[in-house]
Order: C-alpha cells, then structure tokens, then sequence
C-alpha cells in the first residue's frame, strides 16, 4: 500500500529541509541472503528554486520493532557493489551488513543514490584519475570542488520513522551517521562497528576515512 507522509514534512538535517517524502511502493524481496521486505521511498527537498529530489530503499527483514534492530545506511557505490572494485570497501560493508541481518533474522538496510561521496558517477571516476596522480579521496574531490563528503543523511531518519521504527543499533564507522538519526529523533541505542578486511588497494583510502573524516576504527 502506498503512503502519503507528508507528516514528515519540515525535518531538518545539517540545514536541508525535508520537505515531502513518500513511499512509492513495496514488495517481496528474495536475496541469498534470506527474504527481505523492499520499500521504495521518494524525497523532495530544500525550497522552491533550489528544490531536489532523492530515491531511497529499504531492505526489511524480520521483526524490527519488538527491539532495536541493527540497521545499515549504505551509500551507492557502483564501482565497488556491482564490479567488486578493491579500491573502497564498500561491497565488503554491503555484504557484511547483509549477513548479519540474515544471522540475526532481523534488521533493515537502507541504500541510498549517493554515488561518490554524493559527488555522482563521473565526478567519482574524475577524481580517481586525480587519485592515481597521487591525491587522496579527499583532495580529490576539493580539487574537482566539492566538499570532502558531499552527502547528507537526511532521508533515512524519514525513511525509519515511516517504517515504525524509533531506536536503532547503527551498523557504522562515521559519527555523522550517528548524528543524522538523532537529529531526525531517531535514538542510536548502540553503534556497531562495520570494519572489514579490505584489499591492500584500499589502504590509502581507509586511512583518508579515519584521518581526514573522522571515521571510527577500532582495527587500524
């Protein structure tokens, strides 16, 4: 059944307004990982003149509100999830984040269009480029001008709330994960750490995450 929550309307994160945002559907999900519930969820943001949109899923499993389920914000990363880059360890975090719902029988995993840090596709495999010249992720992406980390996190906060769900377990390394669900009135009861072993390529980069970005590591 699809759902009008315009009740979330006005919600902000780091400044961006959530204006609308909209279920468009869901559906029966089987994955390798067991069977998921997906919901497909469309934001509007921002006002008239600098107004955007943003589509988001989530993979729902299990009973997510008897406790606070582990739940994953995972930030599209074509290079890594579908051709198994070892540049970045996104794909490595995908299935990690995947298996431990299936382990545990519950949990949701929401998967945004935020390609490259959110800078988009081409951008990303720009500053690549400017990577193999010998810059860092971060220097990269200031040089093509964009911010270190051009993401926010405002529609998952939206995203749980039209799920039902109020407190989570944050499977993550960056604190401003964290933040954004609590500025969306969502309680992080625990964050769990989502490291793992990463190919040598993506040294560099994992470093650039913790130094630069403030990632939380317990391992490196």
């Amino acid at each position: 059944m699809k759902k009008n929550l315009s009740s979330v309307a006005s919600r902000y994160n780091k400044g961006v307004a959530v204006t609308a945002v909209k279920e468009m559907a869901s559906a029966d999900f089987p994955t390798r990982w067991g069977k998921f519930r997906i919901h497909g969820f469309r934001a509007e943001f921002g006002s008239d003149g600098s107004r955007r949109v943003e589509e988001a899923v989530a993979l729902v499993m299990g009973d997510v509100h008897s406790a606070a389920p582990l739940v994953r914000i995972h930030s599209q990363c074509l290079t890594g999830d579908v051709f198994h880059s070892l540049r970045c360890d996104c794909r490595q975090q995908l299935e990690m984040a995947l298996g431990m719902i299936r382990d545990l029988g519950a949990g949701i995993l929401i998967y945004e269009q935020q390609e490259g840090r959110g800078i988009g596709l081409m951008a990303k495999l720009q500053a690549y480029e400017l990577q193999d010249a010998g810059l860092d992720t971060v220097e990269a992406n200031e040089r093509l001008g964009f911010k270190a980390d051009h993401r926010d996190f405002a529609l998952p906060g939206q995203m749980l709330k039209a799920l039902g769900v109020s407190r989570v377990r944050l499977l993550s390394n960056n604190p401003e994960k964290v933040e954004a669900l609590e500025q969306a009135g969502i309680e992080v009861v625990e964050r769990v750490p989502c490291e793992v072993i990463a190919s040598p390529y993506a040294e560099e980069y994992l470093k650039t995450k913790k130094e630069k970005l403030g990632h939380l590591f317990s391992s490196r």
